[in-house]
């Protein structure tokens, strides 16, 4: 009962959070300045591990799976199968799981570290609006990020499979992806885009709420860091399985 308690306050106060960016949000001024660096300071410092991941994604996935369609007489149709695979679901999934746990566990840890040392205070007392520079700047960064990391991983996840069926199959570019655009469609990538952008508000919030609403002293600050990619990656989960099901219900329709 304790923990349901816990729970309820918890989701409460997250909403609570959630409301108020977007009513900071429509209220000038904007700190373009602050948002362009936080861009790149999170899409840039995190390209390289999500393509390095996606091009690993790539490979391991071919390579598990190539001997089981060759069973079947079907290793034909694994650039296709790869290429859904990876757009619709691998891609942006484990892209967002990477960036929960690099992304969101920074942004709790300089919040939770700026909320110790006092420094939300001073901007506070210096006129600054402390949740406009940092919180609305951050969620709308990983916002806009997420879904351009989730592309590059996608390329760089297809070239790595490219790769290992080039090696194993000697089968050409050109004909890798022109099977993978074969059967790639706008219904496939749009989805997948469109609830990218909502894993990177996720993260975003919840490592902006963790960091923001962090307790005194350094031992705040690790659990600040510890709960954002916990409870970010967790809402993945939730946000994925909604997208699924609803994506689903208009592949009926």
């Amino acid at each position: 009962m304790e923990a349901l308690k816990i729970f309820l306050a918890e989701t409460g106060a997250l909403t609570r959070f959630c409301f108020q960016f977007f009513r900071e949000l429509f209220h000038p001024p904007f700190e373009f300045r602050e948002f362009l660096r936080q861009c790149y300071l999170l899409g840039n410092k995190s390209i390289f591990l999500v393509t390095i991941t996606g091009f690993i994604m790539g490979v391991v996935l071919t390579l598990q799976t190539r001997p089981t369609m060759m069973e079947f007489g079907a290793e034909a149709y694994m650039p296709a199968m790869i290429g859904i695979s990876v757009v619709r679901e691998i891609g942006p999934m484990i892209t967002a799981l990477i960036c929960a746990g690099k992304i969101g566990s920074s942004i709790g840890a300089e919040l939770g570290s700026m909320k110790v040392t006092e420094q939300i205070d001073a901007m506070e007392v210096s006129g600054t609006n402390p949740y406009r520079f940092l919180v609305v700047t951050r969620i709308l960064a990983v916002t806009l990020m997420l879904p351009l990391l989730v592309i590059a991983a996608d390329a760089v996840s297809l070239f790595g499979s490219f790769l290992m069926e080039h090696i194993k199959g000697q089968v050409s570019f050109t004909l890798f992806f022109s099977k993978v655009f074969e059967v790639l469609s706008f219904g496939d990538l749009i989805p997948s885009i469109i609830k990218s952008f909502f894993f990177g508000f996720a993260i975003g919030l919840v490592g902006c709420y963790k960091g923001y609403t962090s307790s005194k002293g350094t031992a705040g600050v690790g659990r600040a860091a510890n709960s954002a990619v916990v409870v970010a990656s967790l809402l993945l989960f939730v946000l994925d399985f909604a997208a699924v099901l609803i994506t689903d219900i208009f592949y009926d329709l």
